[in-house]
Order: structure tokens, then sequence, then C-alpha cells
């Protein structure tokens, strides 16, 4: 049985796994031992070692065929060391033959509303969106060096059951008015763990993909349908330079920027057929 390994342990890993034993042997790789006996459950063995310590990672060199490399960027810096070390690592061993990375619709920065493919130019204005072109641009050269299928798959705002805003709406935040909102994406993230798992299996070569739903919805909308769903009021709707004042520096970075992603090369190339197609599907389910 193949090999994989599994960085960046959380939500979506968890989904992962068990669309994965029976194809592989899972490895998942955890700072903190105490979240091992949760993975073994699961079904996959727990490997100790930390990305922002490259000794620690000893035990990886070698270990699996394919990785999925869903663990975010440290927080500070200009350049993604968890990917450096991690790919660092790989490169020392009989490395991996495919990769598949989570990194964010962030890199594209705001796009005023466009719609947009994957032939679409970077241009990030967030520190977080910067720490992962940097991821990216590493894993693609690294990749082509070593002759790995990495496939990068960029990801908008992920949700599910406990993933929606309902602190936020409790807390009476508010939101953009309609006519100056910006366009949001949303993906839930049951659905983002299968595409992580067909961009392993089908994936070309080397390939970018937007792993979005179908929906082309203002954020303003995505709070409202959040709070109808739950019956709680729906969120004041206040100008932009009102909000900007009002949310955090790190949420005005999500609201202020405005793009539609398309899925069609997802859907296209990987076969991907949406449990929640729309926020309205989940709702409803």
């Amino acid at each position: 049985m193949k090999r994989i390994l599994i960085t960046g342990c959380g939500d979506i890993a968890r989904r992962a796994i068990p669309l994965l034993t029976r194809r592989y042997r899972v490895y998942a790789l955890i700072r903190n031992p105490v979240y091992g006996d949760q993975l073994r459950k699961l079904g996959a063995i727990p490997v100790i070692g930390d990305l922002d310590n490259r000794q620690s990672l000893s035990r990886i060199k070698g270990l699996a065929a394919a990785v999925l490399h869903f663990a975010p960027p440290a927080p500070n810096g200009k350049t993604d060391t968890r990917t450096r070390n991690l790919l660092s690592v790989l490169s020392a061993g009989s490395g991996p033959r495919r990769l598949v990375y989570i990194s964010t619709s962030g890199v594209y920065g705001d796009c005023h509303g466009a719609q947009i493919d994957e032939t679409r130019a970077v241009n990030p204005a967030s520190m977080r969106g910067k720490l992962r072109v940097d991821a990216e641009r590493q894993i693609r050269a690294w990749a082509k060096a070593n002759r790995v299928n990495a496939n990068i798959l960029r990801v908008p705002g992920i949700y599910a059951a406990d993933r929606l805003p309902l602190d936020r709406l409790k807390s009476g935040a508010p939101a953009i008015a309609n006519d100056d909102d910006s366009y949001s994406n949303h993906i839930h993230a049951e659905d983002l763990a299968r595409i992580a798992v067909a961009a392993l299996l089908r994936g070309k070569p080397c390939r970018i993909y937007h792993a979005t739903d179908d929906d082309e919805m203002k954020m303003g909308d995505y709070f409202d349908a959040a709070a109808d769903a739950y019956t709680l009021t729906r969120a004041p709707r206040l100008s932009r330079a009102e909000v900007k004042t009002a949310v955090s520096p790190m949420m005005w970075s999500f609201m202020n920027e405005s793009r539609r992603l398309s899925n069609t090369r997802m859907k296209r190339e990987l076969k991907v057929v949406l449990r929640y197609p729309t926020l309205n599907a989940f709702f409803n389910t």
C-alpha cells in the first residue's frame, strides 16, 4: 500500500483521512502528541515533528510517495519557512511523486468583482496572501526541479456547520451596504477535503485549481443567509468607510477584496461533483 503524508492536521485533514485510508497508509505530521489518539481513530499514523524546526523532521524523509500539505505559513516574516523546511527534507530522501498544497484565493488581491480563472496574475495585498504566493512559488520551483506533480488549490472562505459567522452575527458586527459590497467565494469543508483527494488522484502536472463552489454571492448576502438559517438578526449594513473603522484590520482585508472565482477547471479536470454547490444547498439539507 502506498504511503501518504499529511502536514497541517486540522479540520480539512481530518475530513480527508477517511477518504484516503482505502488507498494509502496515511501518516499525519503533528507537533503536539496530544492529537495522536484522535488521528489514530481516523486511521492515520501520527508522526511527531515541527515544521518550524527542520531538525525535528528527519522521520518524514523518504516516508511517503505523496504529500498533502495543508499547513499554513507562520504568521511572521516574508518567507514561508514551514514550506521551505518541508521541501528541504522531502528533497533529502527518495521524495514524493505527488504533492497537493492548499493555498488561498487571497493571492489575487482585490479584483473589483471581476470573474477570474486560474490564469489571473497574483497581486496579494495582505501579508497572508503574500506568504501564500511565496509558498506557491517554492512548491512550483521544487516540483519542477524534482519532477514532482504538484497541484495548488486556491481556496476561498471555508464553511461548515461549526464554521459559520454566527458569533459575528450575534455581536451585531456590520456588513457593507449592498451597492458597495464585495463578492465573496466559499467552499464547504467536506467538499474541500474531497477536492484535495481528487487533485491527488487526477490533478494535471503542476496545475492550479480554484477550490470553490458555484455561488456568486456578496459577503453581506452570505451573512444574511446564515442569519436567516439560524433565525438571527441580520447584520446592519453600513458604508465601506464605516465598516472599515468598525472591524479588525484582518477582517477588513477579507471584506475589502472582491472577486468571483471560476471553478470550471476544477470540475472538468478533477471530475468533482460538489456535495454543496451553493450555500442554500447546505442550509436546505
